[in-house]
């Protein structure tokens, strides 16, 4: 790590010194506020029972409520303006507007985020282990795994025992797709804390290691025990997520019902009832309420998966205002320092341009190679007609020796897919077979095209035996 360089400690001495420093302190929070949307921007001091709770959430590494960190981010621009030299409150700042970007999927708030951790190290640079730690989420959040991993060990090595550390290192390992250095953060974790939150991380674990059951009762304990609304929201929402990636479909939108109920500002459980709701046939709200989450959040995802639910619906138009949408929110993200090339480049895959998408995936491979990396490039080679290698990228994906635990429907849609299209019908039938029987509802595009695949392949025949052992 660079800290010492960049980051000297704090300078103490005569008045110049202090005016310098006011000097100083000002410009990073005008660099800071300058790019703070205007809506955002706080004209008088919040009350201080919000801005202490989101404190308290921030610090502890967990969601805290919109309006509370508004109140927490007026707080802390105040309380620099008046004290610039003060580490700590710049720490938070920058934290917090990780957060606030994370929660809301504007961009816009990461460079602001970055100026001001890089504040907090310019005043206290030697084992700012807040600072550290704020950069780490900072890097997750833009879905940049290698800094986030760096970030995350130094704020590590300046305070072992600072058990938040932990699951920044677990969503950077799992990021760069290194299983077992996320097990080993889980353990360490284990060691120094106990509570909801180390259970909700514990069930990201468990669920790439493939072990849904295990993941679910986790997050079932992480929302019992949850300290504050916007936590548990969060917890609810995730174990939705667990449930429709299981195919329960109305287990999956009672989770998501119940985290809007305790955060309404909770976008991804918005878009997670629109998809429960079409796949329950309840098309009508599934549109009213899915289109809620892209208009107020500004997430690529989002706009990709109702311009697909359009597009299966026959509103051609419709859907192609959501590609461009997202288009657009990539085109943001990237402005913001996040990347967000995966989504992209599953979009181009399926909807644009296969070769743009491979060679975006690619690149992606190279920074980052995780599971989900995997199984979008082996995709895009696919669509691009480059199936030996799809098949290699599909099987990094699906298979558990080569780290693929993941029980996920597309994932193994993808794999089947590519084996049909290398005349591999055994392998191809048996992974159709399980993508529909994981989640039938995985797509409302793709799960149609596996059913009609498993048709056109027929039932198995004595020929298919023996090709099956060979080519698996």
């Amino acid at each position: 790590m660079e800290n010492d360089e960049e980051a000297p400690p704090p300078v103490r001495g005569s008045s110049n010194h202090a005016l310098i420093a006011s000097v100083a302190g000002c410009a990073a929070l005008g660099v800071v506020l300058m790019l703070l949307p205007g809506e955002r921007t706080q004209t008088r001091a919040p009350a201080p029972a919000p801005g202490a709770q989101a404190h308290a959430a921030v610090a502890a590494g967990v969601p805290a409520a919109l309006p509370d960190l508004a109140a927490l981010i007026g707080e802390r621009e105040a309380r620099v303006r008046a004290h610039p030299r003060d580490a700590g409150s710049w720490a938070v700042l920058g934290t917090a507007y990780v957060e606030q970007g994370r929660r809301t999927a504007d961009p816009a708030y990461y460079p602001r985020a970055e100026a001001a951790l890089r504040a907090s190290l310019k005043v206290y640079g030697k084992g700012n282990a807040d600072a550290l730690s704020g950069l780490a989420a900072l890097a997750n959040a833009r879905r940049d795994f290698r800094t986030a991993k760096a970030w995350a060990e130094a704020a590590r090595t300046a305070e072992p025992r600072r058990w938040t550390t932990y699951p920044l290192l677990i969503d950077a390992y799992t990021g760069l797709g290194d299983q077992k250095a996320a097990r080993g953060a889980l353990d360490r974790l284990r060691e120094l804390r106990s509570g909801p939150d180390v259970l909700a991380r514990a069930a990201v674990v468990y669920w790439d290691q493939g072990r849904p059951e295990d993941a679910a009762a986790s997050l079932s304990d992480a929302a019992a025990g949850a300290r504050a609304p916007a936590e548990r929201a969060a917890y609810l929402e995730r174990a939705g997520q667990l449930a429709w990636d299981s195919g329960e479909r109305e287990e999956a939108l009672r989770q998501f019902q119940e985290a809007v109920r305790f955060d309404p500002d909770q976008r991804a459980a918005q878009a997670g009832q629109g998809r429960a709701l079409a796949a329950l046939g309840r098309v009508t709200e599934a549109l009213n309420v899915y289109r809620a989450a892209p208009a107020k959040q500004s997430c690529p995802q989002y706009a990709l998966e109702l311009g697909e639910l359009y597009e299966s619906l026959g509103l051609g138009k419709a859907a192609r205002a959501q590609y461009e949408l997202l288009r657009a929110r990539v085109r943001d993200a990237a402005a913001g320092g996040a990347d967000e090339d995966l989504v992209l480049g599953r979009f181009e895959a399926d909807h644009g341009n296969p070769a743009a998408a491979v060679r975006l995936l690619r690149a992606e491979w190279a920074r980052q190679p995780g599971m989900a990396v995997a199984d979008a490039l082996g995709w895009a080679l696919h669509r691009a007609g480059q199936d030996e290698e799809a098949l290699r990228f599909a099987t990094v994906a699906t298979d558990k020796a080569k780290k693929g635990g993941v029980r996920s429907a597309p994932y193994a849609y993808h794999r089947g897919m590519t084996e049909r299209a290398l005349e591999r019908y055994g392998p191809a039938r048996r992974h159709l077979q399980e993508a529909l029987r994981i989640n039938p509802y995985f797509s409302p595009l793709h799960a149609r095209t596996a059913r009609a695949a498993l048709t056109a392949l027929g039932e198995p025949s004595v020929k298919d035996v023996p090709a099956m052992d060979a080519k698996e």
